[in-house]
């Protein structure tokens, strides 16, 4: 699939009698980055590199919303691919459910065209820094352990 954010390619248009409506592929994964970070479970967008240049880009306040997001749009259909990082211990197949939930309403809903597949791949897992002192301080208590 062509990486919208990378690619300004513009397929998906109406036209009425009163003008003609274009949309373009960024567009489309936008609205499909922001329904996935609006997902519950998710931590993050993108796999190791996207996510450095991602947290560059934050850092300047020009957050790239469709980062981790590829679209193909044809004519009156679409397929996604979502790349994500979730969190711990959220379910990874209910987060995959409901990432493709959102982004195939979002989609349907904003854009009005036909979501055909949305492949989610989840790169990495997240384990906040909250979680990591709790076990720690857990470990030692554990029966049959080694210190």
């Amino acid at each position: 699939m062509a990486n919208a954010t990378l690619t300004p390619v513009v397929r998906a248009s109406t036209e009425t009698g009163h003008g003609k409506t274009v949309i373009n592929d960024s567009v489309v994964a936008k609205i499909a980055g922001i329904a996935t970070r609006d997902t519950a479970g998710v931590y993050a967008l993108g796999g190791g590199a996207a996510r450095a240049i991602g947290a560059i880009r934050d850092a300047m306040n020009n957050t790239d919303l469709g980062q981790g997001i590829s679209v193909e749009v044809g004519e009156t259909q679409v397929a996604v691919d979502v790349s994500i990082v979730a969190e711990y211990p959220v379910p990874l197949q209910k987060v995959g459910d409901d990432v493709r939930a959102a982004v195939i309403g979002a989609i349907s809903t904003l854009v009005g065209m036909e979501v055909t597949e949305v492949n989610i791949t989840i790169n990495d897992v997240h384990i906040s820094s909250g979680d990591d002192d709790t076990a720690d301080d857990a470990a030692p208590a554990a029966a049959g352990r080694v210190q």
